[in-house]
């Protein structure tokens, strides 16, 4: 593979990016991550620019083009603002009964979480929150749940600049009234 490669740090374009270095973004079914720094490469002899972004949960890197950050759904942070409308959504109590398989469920729920809004992963949360109280989760259902919930808390702590453990009490206390 002869791919020509090159890095350079790149400032002069910056009025075509949406997010800077330090921003805080999400980037769908990973969570939020830190925009580090924004690169100019020249792959195949064409310049493209990126995001250079790190995952706190995990601290995994992604390279996003500038270009596809609609495309792939990354976007900022919910606002302080929205947080009472998910909570709405983790209250709702009026859940019509599920009678798909397990699988096809799983599947449905990972569409959600892939779509980078809050507010679905939310619901995805209270519909297997409350399912693994009536019946035991397959394997696939815990690891979506657990997954939603690291989703959630994260950037439900960053809007409303809290911990986590005061947003996990929350939602519990929501979801069991």
């Amino acid at each position: 593979m002869s791919e020509n490669l090159q890095v350079n740090s790149n400032q002069d374009a910056s009025e075509e990016y949406t997010f800077s270095v330090n921003d805080l973004a999400v980037y769908p079914a990973h969570g939020v991550g830190r925009i580090e720094a924004v690169e100019t490469r020249t792959i195949g002899g064409e310049k493209q620019s990126f995001y250079i972004m790190r995952i706190l949960e995990n601290d995994m890197v992604i390279m996003i083009p500038t270009q596809n950050v609609e495309s792939v759904g990354l976007r900022e942070v919910i606002r302080k603002g929205d947080v009472s409308q998910v909570y709405a959504i983790l209250g709702e109590k009026e859940i019509p009964p599920d009678n798909q398989t397990w699988n096809r469920r799983y599947r449905d729920y990972m569409e959600k979480i892939k779509t980078g809004s809050l507010f679905e992963v939310a619901g995805v949360f209270r519909d297997l929150y409350l399912l693994k109280v009536t019946k035991d989760l397959s394997f696939g259902e815990r690891k979506l749940l657990d997954t939603a919930q690291t989703l959630l808390l994260k950037e439900l702590s960053i809007a409303k600049s809290c911990t986590e453990e005061v947003i996990m009490s929350e939602i519990e206390s929501l979801l069991e009234s």
